[in-house]
């Protein structure tokens, strides 16, 4: 069963590392190389993911020609991807307005919002690819001057059919309750929730925050129930405070909320560089957005630039609601970028630092299970367990149970593991994957194949499109000789997930004990491109002699 760190909630699910470049150092490349060089060398920055280098040669560039838009618009914008806002703001203003690339105008944009100039933030020339953006710069700059009900009526005339619909009960709900506006608020929470995805938490805090301001202390607090850290550690925030203050309220909080939002939508594009850029002014719009710099993070981690998005989420100040998501980003980034070490020292200096949370725990057992390190994993998930248990904040129990039973049962300890594994069934008895895996561990190890195919079954018919589900019921219906309804099935799963190793194992020993040879090779080098460990000796072997009970898969 595989598993992986989780992410924070954005879907997505995004300071730099990339050392910058010295002014005496840019200097020396302009007096030794050609234009052409610098612009190679700057291609090579880009590409490489050095963003701050690339935005100084390409100034450098832009310099030497002040007429080419394109390199003015390359510097601009690799300096606002490097987070360096003040070369991109520098270098924005020294264009005329018209060929500022949407990147600048935003940056521009922001800053305006920022210094209180929101009449300056769209101007006469505002480019027609941003006008969908007017209606909500437009209403927050109106918010910040007193006037909420000029605000609301440019909402609301935003058509329902726009690309930015979605935003507005969200926006109208934030510029209300910074007006005092509580109930007229309250209508529009429900839907703006609904809409936010992976951004709800944020909006719960703001929403709390500004029902607590209005004296509704009950609805804040119900805003903020659950079991998320997130929320917990905001309403405990929350609580100490007397009249705390809108997360979300200036004109430049509001545009950044707003971009936050787009970079969301725009996060899921196979190019991050505008998703990213975006981020990155919203960043700069409000400082203070805690969310930003986790969705920064994970869009920098997405982008292959792992050093930068690792240094963003580290400085995540200790005390936001959102430092669980970050270290959980942080540590996810590391394990992908092969630092496996690092993710462990940094997950075990989580849990040795102060109260220790199950979220803590939880992540420490994530990277021991990515590291094989099943019986320590195992022991990790259980102190995450006994916190949750004890009434902590964390994952549901039926989880941790899931994943402590299988740490325990890759350890080789099945008694145990049998224990977790039946305790998470019973909190969570119509769970899908609770379902296979515990009829799947009793099949491999031929306890009551019969029951086993029963739990199958069912979790297949709870999710049908799972295949790793389908890979199980296509086993159990081999593991009891009906073979042919197994190759079937087994088709199925193989279809949906190509690359499986184990579907294609299975699928390779069904169809070789269905006589069909040449198609049980074919399975079975496809399973080889991606096993590992024993798994790949034991399709070896097969490939090499073919199916023998002693290489079969288990």
């Amino acid at each position: 069963m595989g598993r992986t760190i989780r992410t924070c909630s954005l879907a997505l699910a995004l300071a730099l590392a990339a050392a910058p470049v010295a002014a005496g150092a840019a200097t020396t490349v302009v007096t030794r190389s050609s234009p052409a060089r610098i612009f190679v060398s700057a291609r090579a920055a880009q590409e490489a993911g050095d963003a701050r280098r690339a935005a100084v040669l390409y100034a450098m560039l832009a310099q030497g020609d002040p007429a080419s838009p394109v390199l003015s618009a390359r510097a601009i914008g690799q300096a606002i991807i490097a987070g360096d806002m003040p070369l991109a703001l520098r270098l924005s203003r020294a264009r005329p307005a018209r060929d500022l690339a949407v990147d600048a105008r935003l940056l521009l944009a922001a800053d305006a919002l920022k210094s209180g100039k929101g009449a300056e933030a769209i101007g006469a020339d505002w480019p027609e690819e941003l006008a969908f953006l007017s209606p909500f710069v437009r209403a927050w700059s109106a918010a910040e001057r007193g006037r909420w009900k000029d605000a609301v009526a440019l909402l609301d005339a935003v058509p329902s059919d726009r690309s930015l619909a979605q935003f507005v009960p969200e926006h109208k709900a934030l510029i209300l309750l910074g007006a005092g506006r509580s109930a007229e608020a309250r209508p529009l929470i429900e839907s703006a929730l609904a809409a936010a995805g992976g951004r709800a938490n944020r909006l719960r805090i703001a929403f709390a925050a500004g029902l607590l301001r209005d004296g509704d202390r009950a609805g804040a607090q119900a805003l903020l129930q659950g079991r998320d850290i997130t929320l917990v550690r905001a309403s405990q925030a929350l609580a100490r405070s007397g009249k705390p203050r809108l997360p979300i309220a200036t004109a430049a909080e509001g545009f950044a909320e707003l971009l936050a939002g787009l970079a969301v939508s725009l996060g899921d594009n196979d190019r991050r560089s505008l998703p990213i850029a975006i981020s990155r002014i919203a960043q700069y719009a409000d400082p203070a957005n805690d969310e930003v710099r986790v969705l920064l993070g994970l869009l920098l981690e997405q982008s292959g630039r792992s050093d930068d998005a690792i240094a963003t989420l580290r400085a995540m100040p200790e005390g936001s609601p959102f430092l669980s998501q970050a270290r959980d980003a942080e540590v996810r980034s590391l394990l992908r970028a092969g630092r496996k070490d690092e993710a462990l020292a940094r997950a075990s200096a989580f849990v040795a630092s102060g109260e220790a949370s199950a979220e803590d725990w939880s992540r420490l057992g994530d990277v021991n299970d990515e590291m094989k390190r099943h019986a320590a994993a195992a022991e990790a998930y259980g102190r995450a367990l006994a916190l949750v248990e004890a009434g902590g904040p964390g994952p549901e129990a039926w989880s941790l149970n899931l994943l402590r039973g299988a740490s325990l049962e890759q350890a080789g300890s099945w008694p145990e593991a049998r224990k977790s594994l039946e305790a998470a069934r019973a909190l969570a008895p119509d769970n899908a994957t609770v379902l296979n895996y515990v009829g799947y561990a009793r099949l491999t190890r031929g306890e009551g194949v019969e029951e086993a195919e029963r739990l199958i079954a069912e979790a297949s018919r709870r999710d049908p499109d799972n295949a790793a589900i389908t890979d199980s019921l296509g086993w159990a219906q081999y593991k009891r000789g009906r073979i042919d309804e197994a190759i079937v099935t087994l088709q199925r799963a193989a279809a949906a997930e190509p690359a499986d190793p184990e579907i294609n194992e299975h699928l390779g020993d069904a169809l070789y004990a269905a006589g069909r040879r040449f198609e049980a090779r074919f399975a079975w080098n496809a399973a080889l491109v991606t096993a590992e460990d024993e798994a790949k000796t034991r399709i070896e072997a097969k490939l090499a002699a073919g199916l023998t009970p002693a290489v079969a898969a288990p």
